[in-house]
């Protein structure tokens, strides 16, 4: 079986199933951050719409999960009447592309292998995609849209960033053995055959 390229990994498979998938995930990541989580700080809740990222990701790439996490936190935005917070879009869009890059380090899903040593890249790529897209890159566009006070977002970045890696890891490695165990028995293979 032939190796994708680094860019086909990352694009994803784009077809009419992604475009569903990711429409799906977008509508559910906006329904689980207004009413499937628990505030922790303002307007900064520890939710179960990180799931979504885990199964886009898992089944799609990094990409389709960017798009899904972007249009769901607009779509959260919508539904919460708080009005468009673009940074935290763009923040949750990097968050769900980092965490779908599960196939760049070998982590094949859809071909039934998720191993222990996939689950400890995983757990240190969330801590580090959640830094990073809410350490970084939202209070970067939270200054260039808004040009407000930082000090909020700083807050309600580390609080929220500790709480998505939590769901990140504490649900989405269960979900990725269940996904790789159910795609492994549906191409006859156990995940010991799987190199």
């Amino acid at each position: 079986m032939r190796e994708k390229s680094v860019l086909k990994t990352i694009l994803g498979v784009w077809n009419t199933k992604t475009v569903v998938v990711i429409a799906i995930g977008a509508a559910l990541f906006g329904v689980l951050m207004n009413f499937g989580g628990i505030t922790i700080f303002t307007n900064t809740k520890l939710t179960t719409a990180m799931i979504i990222p885990v199964i886009v990701g898992a089944m799609f790439g990094p990409v389709p999960a960017f798009v899904a996490c972007l249009a769901g936190n607009t779509i959260a935005d919508l539904i919460g009447g708080w009005g468009y917070w673009f940074d935290w879009s763009i923040g949750n869009g990097v968050l769900g592309f980092i965490v779908g890059l599960l196939p760049l380090y070998g982590a094949k899903i859809n071909d039934g292998i998720f191993k222990i040593h996939h689950a400890v890249i995983y757990v240190i790529t969330c801590v580090i995609g959640n830094a990073f897209a809410f350490g970084v890159i939202t209070p970067l566009f939270t200054t260039l849209f808004y040009g407000g006070e930082l000090e909020v977002t700083f807050v309600q970045s580390l609080t929220g960033g500790i709480a998505n890696t939590l769901v990140l890891t504490i649900i989405g490695i269960p979900i990725l053995i269940a996904f790789a165990k159910r795609n492994a028995r549906n191409t006859n293979l156990t995940l010991e055959e799987k190199e």
